[in-house]
């Protein structure tokens, strides 16, 4: 068994998990989200999207998220950019690094960005070039890995050529992503034995939604391939709004729980996560979806 000794966790929760609440969250709350996720040990978070506010309202805010974090060293605060114009606002507010997203579905390629999957890789041509111009770091996206809400299942050699092409534009790691959690241990198996022989699993990353509860169970198979990064939201908060019953990321409590059980190591403190989990989640008004957390906030007895 190839287990990795250690495991980065890709912290989604301020940008994948606040972004399809329809409630106005106030930027006091984002940030106190952010730095309680920083002071747990996440290292990586993905604090805003740089996308039209018309189509997602709750991102409108993200160029003031980044000029009030209080940022801490050897964290970096991240965020999504899907055309230039993006990437620019991002610059400008102090991203440490950025991300593009593509589908390995055509149809939800479409009806998510308005374009086809070759089109959508041109567009990202010049996000490229002007990144590595300022010296920022693109990490890729791939949805839809798993499974379409239009499509159905997804063959893994359409997943393997988004992930190339992303990785040839420049992207230093592409994260597959199991948009709609409709994945199973066996089809991401299917998935790692098609992309591995011509990715490095360094250069891979998992994003598995937990709408049929697999989720863990998807990450464990991904961990046995070698792969070392994982995507995750605090309180397994976000969704997907193309997709019926379609939960959030993966709880991040309980990916920390699962590694720290295995002897992996994370750097996360669990008890600060789960506090942190437990504070948005009240302020949010909604049930916090991390089983782990939910048991160890159970009163004893």
């Amino acid at each position: 068994m190839n287990l990795p000794t250690s495991v980065t966790l890709v912290e989604m929760g301020p940008r994948d998990g606040l972004q399809n609440e329809s409630a106005s969250i106030s930027l006091a709350t984002k940030l106190r989200l952010i730095d309680d996720l920083a002071a747990a040990g996440l290292n990586v978070i993905e604090s805003g999207s740089f996308v039209n506010p018309k189509w997602i309202p709750q991102m409108a805010d993200s160029a003031e998220v980044f000029r009030g974090l209080q940022r801490r060293a050897g964290v970096r605060y991240t965020a999504l950019t899907p055309n230039l114009q993006g990437l620019e606002r991002a610059l400008d507010a102090g991203a440490d690094e950025v991300a593009v997203f593509a589908a390995a579905s055509e149809a939800f390629s479409r009806k998510n960005i308005n374009c086809g999957i070759a089109e959508s890789l041109q567009r990202f041509e010049p996000v490229m070039a002007r990144a590595e111009a300022a010296g920022v770091r693109v990490r890729g996206y791939v949805s839809c890995v798993l499974g379409c809400p239009y499509e159905g299942e997804i063959a893994p050699q359409n997943v393997l050529e988004v992930a190339r092409a992303l990785l040839g534009l420049g992207c230093y790691e592409v994260s597959l992503g199991d948009t709609i959690g409709t994945g199973t241990a066996g089809s991401t198996q299917r998935l790692m034995d098609a992309l591995l022989p011509h990715i490095p699993a360094q250069q891979l990353a998992l994003h598995c939604h937990d709408t049929y509860g697999q989720a863990l169970a998807n990450i464990l198979v991904g961990l046995q391939n070698g792969i070392a990064t994982v995507d995750a939201s605090v309180a397994g908060l976000g969704g997907c709004p193309y997709a019926r019953g379609a939960t959030g990321n993966v709880a991040t409590e309980d990916v920390v729980y699962m590694l720290n059980g295995m002897g992996i190591h994370t750097g996360i403190d669990l008890d600060a996560l789960v506090s942190a989990g437990a504070r948005i989640s009240e302020a949010l008004g909604r049930r916090n979806a991390s089983r782990a957390a939910n048991a160890l906030l159970a009163p004893a007895g």
